[in-house]
């Protein structure tokens, strides 16, 4: 699939009307077609359209209850949903608006009008995914943030509850790093983060694997389907890495720094939390700490 193309859904138990819409608009858009609600539901959770565009009018399952459905069903009730129909009184068009509809298209319709209208639907789209994901990066380190590491948590401990399957946390610290800014300068202090979390990033092997900065020099990592033997696997290879790192000065010199990492793992269940979860790390990082840095610890 083009991934530079966005993606529609249209829905429309006229074959003749997905034959039309579909001929105008698969040259800018990667299009599938559904001629029944059910199997609209069904594509629609299969491909995750970005803009699904609905007739009302429709055998079995309406316009309306489709829409319905899209919006009662996790995987679907984000995606915009636009209704091309000959239902054209104000009537039905605010009902279909006051449904979450973002837009109400009367047939017969024009080749431009469906153009213009889905075009800026999906500048619209493109315009918050891009927030978003500013919105979910780190400025300086361009890995990503907090917020996006307390989202992938949510996802990931959920998974782990329902299969049962273990979960591992690295909380990572750059050591002194207070001492370090002082000597050499908070901008050479960017310097390290920015290397450092570059490190991390590429010292995850799997797609699952997940690392993010927590808040000034700590930084997270979240290992789904991860024993304990794992996590400590992983956390010592980042920590020796570290340490082998040479961090340039602008004077041409070389500075180093090293991390202490804790690591936690657990197979939780519904007594379990993710804040207890984060906490146990915690405790294992300020063992490493205070058993002289440089060195990995975990929760027992």
């Amino acid at each position: 699939m083009d991934e530079k193309k966005n993606c529609l859904l249209i829905v429309d138990d006229d074959e003749s009307n997905l034959a039309v819409l579909k001929h105008i608009l698969e040259k800018d858009y990667i299009v599938y077609t559904a001629n029944n609600g059910p199997s609209a539901l069904e594509k629609a959770a299969e491909y995750l359209p970005d803009l699904v565009l609905l007739d009302i009018v429709m055998t079995g399952m309406d316009g309306y209850q489709v829409l319905a459905a899209l919006k009662n069903a996790e995987a679907t009730q984000k995606i915009p949903v636009m209704f091309i129909t000959g239902l054209n009184s104000d009537e039905y068009e605010e009902k279909g608006l006051s449904l979450d509809a973002v837009d109400y298209i009367g047939k017969p319709f024009t080749t431009e009008i469906v153009k213009l209208r889905v075009r800026n639907q999906i500048q619209i789209i493109n315009e918050l995914r891009a927030i978003e994901r500013i919105s979910l990066i780190d400025g300086l380190t361009n890995i990503p943030n907090r917020r996006s590491f307390d989202s992938r948590m949510e996802m990931d401990w959920k998974q782990a509850v329902r299969e049962k399957t273990p979960i591992s946390i690295l909380m990572m610290d750059v050591d002194k790093f207070k001492i370090y800014n002082d000597v050499y300068g908070h901008q050479q202090g960017d310097v390290v983060l920015k290397i450092v979390a570059n490190l991390f990033m590429h010292s995850l092997r799997r797609a699952t694997d997940f690392a993010a900065r927590w808040g000034g020099e700590e930084f997270a990592v979240l290992l789904p389907n991860t024993p304990l033997s794992g996590a400590l696997g992983v956390a010592e290879y980042i920590r020796s890495e570290v340490e082998k790192i040479e961090i340039p000065c602008d004077d041409k010199s070389v500075t180093k720094v090293t991390v202490s990492i804790g690591v936690n793992t657990l197979i939780p269940d519904a007594s379990s939390s993710p804040d207890q979860f984060i906490a146990g790390a915690d405790e294992a990082l300020y063992m490493a700490k205070q058993a002289g840095r440089n060195r990995v610890a975990h929760r027992e």
